[in-house]
């Protein structure tokens, strides 16, 4: 089967075609649901590549008995001999004449993206000799990984200026072909930055005095069509940083949802857009400090809700045994509550649940003076339920079962009272 013509290399903007079936295969998609793959003798569709995906649209096909179908296409990729599929719902006779229509907006949109991408690649080429070595087209926003350490906000508002510049200049974008040895030439002289690893004829995208670049996508005709470029964000990766950014409408978007966003962000502050970041920084400096003072406050409720808990409980055989469930405390405070009531008395031996989830935390500490392992009685008894804890000789904690509490409280207690009737055995 001879592989398609591929109509968008010659003209980007052409958004109807006619052509014909010349294979069909079914396949399944992930939820097993059947789908058909159709490929033309011609077509406009872009499958995706590159980075930038596929493009969607409509096939139009007119059956032998004058029936006519509509057929959404959804998805467009290319296999390994170079053939275009086009995915759809319906199957069509090999030999069915078809007129395609392309999604338009979704197609401006991918080619203003990849234009703006081929320019900015190229100004943070010649501007910082950062090559850029992958790309990816997104729903939302589009980025670039550079081979470049960190960079600055002036430099990054140096290339994006730029690159606005160059658009504003309107610069004509244009395609041609060249043989593959003509195209190595031109890299050798540094008139392009790589080549793909094909054979053949090889495909140029040149925007005029700017940047020469081989390239299967689909652009604009001039820079001016780009309709503006943002650079958004900008963060580490493994080979270098990773550019975000948008072009077009998606910028216009881009632009709308952040005043949006500062909008409502400045009427809960009740304070302008220009005063949002010192404030902010006043309210979470004045939250820091609220934070502090709530856990000073936190550690000296805990230190005389502790001293009483103590007072609550005698020593029998050695041991002041402190056990108590917490239903309308969260896991933290109950965790320093029981840290701070080992701590209050001597002989004292704490075993305190959080029981206002399902599982369970359970704590178990000691005073100091008292020679067990609260990590091991735990954990030991954990591990005869199936669960796992454990922590140091001091404090301990684990999760159980709320209906497996009472006998994990009574294994624990046991192995306490054992562990202290032991040492107070020794000579």
């Amino acid at each position: 089967m001879q592989t398609s013509e591929r109509l968008y290399y010659s003209d980007s903007f052409l958004t109807t075609f006619t052509g014909t079936v010349t294979g069909v295969r079914e396949v399944a998609d992930s939820n097993a649901e059947l789908r058909w793959q159709l490929a033309l003798d011609r077509t406009a569709f872009y499958p995706t590549s590159g980075g930038q995906p596929f493009d969607t649209g409509h096939l139009n096909a007119t059956l032998p008995d004058g029936t006519t179908l509509t057929l959404l296409v959804e998805q467009v990729e290319e296999d390994e001999q170079g053939e275009v599929w086009h995915l759809v719902r319906t199957p069509l006779a090999v030999g069915t004449p078809v007129e395609g229509q392309i999604d338009w907006e979704r197609r401006f949109d991918h080619m203003q993206q990849h234009s703006g991408q081929h320019l900015l690649s190229a100004v943070f080429w010649q501007e910082l000799q950062a090559p850029t070595i992958s790309f990816h087209l997104g729903e939302s926003a589009s980025t670039i990984d550079l081979a470049s350490g960190q960079l600055v906000p002036d430099v990054l508002e140096r290339v994006e200026r730029i690159a606005n510049e160059i658009i504003g200049e309107d610069r004509p974008v244009t395609s041609r072909n060249v043989p593959r040895a003509e195209a190595e030439a031109m890299l050798a002289s540094g008139q392009l930055r790589k080549l793909p690893d094909i054979q053949g004829t090889i495909r140029l995208i040149d925007i005029a005095d700017r940047d020469n670049n081989a390239c299967g996508g689909t652009h604009v005709r001039s820079t001016g069509q780009i309709g503006g470029l943002h650079l958004r964000t900008v963060e580490k990766v493994t080979r270098g940083v990773r550019v975000e950014f948008v072009c077009g409408m998606r910028a216009v978007r881009a632009a709308r949802a952040d005043s949006a966003v500062l909008r409502e962000t400045s009427a809960l502050l009740s304070t302008g857009a220009a005063e949002l970041a010192s404030t902010v920084t006043r309210l979470l400096a004045e939250g820091k400090a609220r934070a502090k003072e709530r856990q000073k406050l936190r550690e000296e409720l805990a230190v005389f809700q502790a001293a009483k808990l103590a007072a609550e409980e005698t020593v029998e055989n050695g041991l002041r045994l402190v056990v108590r469930d917490w239903k309308d405390r969260d896991r933290e405070s109950v965790k320093l509550l029981a840290s701070r009531t080992a701590a209050a008395a001597a002989q004292t031996g704490v075993i305190f649940c959080a029981g206002e989830a399902d599982p369970v935390r359970m704590f178990v500490a000691r005073s100091s003076d008292l020679d067990f392992n609260c990590g091991h009685i735990l954990r030991e008894a954990l591990t005869h339920l199936g669960l796992r804890g454990g922590g140091s000789a001091d404090l301990a904690q684990g999760d159980v079962p709320a209906k497996e509490v009472s006998s994990l409280l009574a294994s624990v207690s046991d192995a306490i009272q054992k562990a202290v009737s032991a040492t107070r055995k020794q000579p």
